[in-house]
């Protein structure tokens, strides 16, 4: 069975002093109990964030990659490069990335072969807009997301990806999808996957949006969902914690492997 997996999406905020505070917090290994959790801080701390979870059991990912391995690309960090700071695994597709940014599907394809290629786990978020679901759209536009990506990478490295449903409507705006309403998408996707030939059982699919200690217990009891991409409560100790907690209360028997 799938092992719960919660992931502390820090988008921009941090800054050194403020985030020895917060990972200290974490040292003692109580929120990698019978689950796994990674946090993802932007780019300039996550040699920050390596050292000091070190020991913790604490996973540390970024929050994109680059789609090229090596050249003449400004700016762009690469899946090697993040490995070489002891990252293991990277937000890919985030609808921020796609929305502000001009992510599409297919270069979202790219970056998600970029990372299994350099070893890492993408976290590959797919989620529709508030007016999609409204026109009855969310499967067809969660649909080709997901086709997207998958006609790029062999039906045998999908087990080493993770999805992480985000409905749009949902993210930093305080609303949330109903458990059943995750629930409902989350079959969908994994239904989707094993459509293509492989084990949807075997990819965790994670719920993002809103998720805060208020709410996550009632998404996890959900059967499909196998954690959560955490947005502002992974920057406030004490709630990501009882995020972690309401995962480690219904954590499913299953491999101990890491993201």
């Amino acid at each position: 069975m799938r092992r719960k997996l919660v992931v502390g999406n820090w988008k921009l905020h941090g800054s050194t002093a403020r985030n020895e505070a917060l990972l200290l917090q974490f040292q003692d290994g109580r929120l990698a109990d019978g689950i796994d959790v990674a946090v993802c801080p932007p780019f300039t701390y996550l040699q920050q964030a390596v050292g000091l979870l070190a020991e913790s059991g604490v996973s540390v990912g970024a929050q994109d990659v680059s789609a090229f391995h090596r050249g003449a690309y400004t700016g762009e960090i690469s899946g090697e490069m993040l490995v070489d700071l002891g990252c293991s695994c990277v937000i890919v597709g985030h609808s921020e990335r796609r929305s502000l940014f001009g992510d599409t599907d297919p270069v979202v394809a790219r970056k998600v072969v970029a990372a299994l290629e350099t070893g890492l786990t993408p976290i590959l978020c797919v989620g529709e807009t508030q007016s999609q679901r409204e026109s009855g759209l969310a499967e067809q536009v969660v649909a080709a997301q997901l086709e997207s990506v998958m006609a790029c990478v062999d039906v045998n490295r999908l087990d080493h990806m993770v999805v992480a449903y985000e409905p749009i409507w949902a993210i930093g705006t305080g609303l949330t999808a109903t458990p059943e309403q995750a629930q409902v998408m989350h079959v969908f996707i994994r239904r989707f996957i094993e459509s293509t030939g492989a084990d949807g059982q075997s990819i965790r699919i994670l719920y993002g949006g809103s998720v805060n200690s208020a709410n996550a217990a009632s998404l996890f009891d959900e059967c499909d969902i196998d954690g959560a991409l955490v947005g502002g409560a992974s920057l406030d100790f004490e709630s990501f914690r009882a995020i972690c907690a309401a995962a480690s209360g219904v954590v499913r028997q299953g491999d101990l492997r890491r993201v």
